[in-house]
């Protein structure tokens, strides 16, 4: 048996040569970087749509200061970045062929989910670090019931809002989804 069966290293003359120091292996393609930390810089945070994105999401769900931000819209899904001030709630709601994963990263709320509006029959107070999975069909609604906004994100599967969605408030992003009905 050869030494390369028990040792990463090819013998070459009067060294050891490490098998991974050597170029067998053709260098990965290089994607052109695509980082949140310059994008938090400007005012103008757009949808990265179906672009590699690399990110650190609780800083990122932290710093969005809009009630709702569509960050990255793919083929078969989307992360959505949510900020809901105290007394606020998303508003009930139901997405028919959507499952949703919801994290919280800070604030405290009450979640409600049912198979009809008028009977909601599951309800959770969950707070920063939690998350929520919202099968499709449940309606569904979450209250912020603490003192701090509330900072999550969302990933719906497919995509629920429209590419590049930007709700800066409440107000409007109900006048946003009145006028879509």
């Amino acid at each position: 048996m050869s030494i390369i069966t028990y040792y990463p290293y090819f013998l070459n003359a009067c060294y050891y040569v490490p098998f991974y120091s050597m170029n067998f292996f053709p260098t990965p393609v290089q994607l052109p970087p695509t980082r949140m930390d310059d994008v938090y810089n400007t005012k103008n945070i757009t949808d990265f749509g179906a672009t590699p994105l690399v990110l650190n999401i609780e800083k990122a769900t932290k710093q969005n200061n809009t009630f709702r931000t569509v960050l990255w819209t793919g083929e078969n899904l989307q992360l959505t970045l949510m900020n809901i001030k105290p007394g606020e709630e998303i508003g009930l709601e139901l997405h028919s062929d959507v499952d949703q994963f919801i994290r919280l990263e800070s604030g405290q709320g009450l979640v409600q989910m049912g198979d009809t509006r008028e009977r909601l029959d599951f309800f959770r107070v969950v707070e920063a670090g939690d998350s929520i999975i919202i099968p499709a069909g449940k309606w569904h609604n979450l209250k912020n019931i603490g003192n701090e906004s509330i900072t999550l994100y969302s990933i719906y599967a497919p995509p629920e809002h429209p590419f590049g969605t930007v709700h800066a408030t409440k107000a409007i992003a109900d006048a946003a989804e009145h006028y879509k009905k």
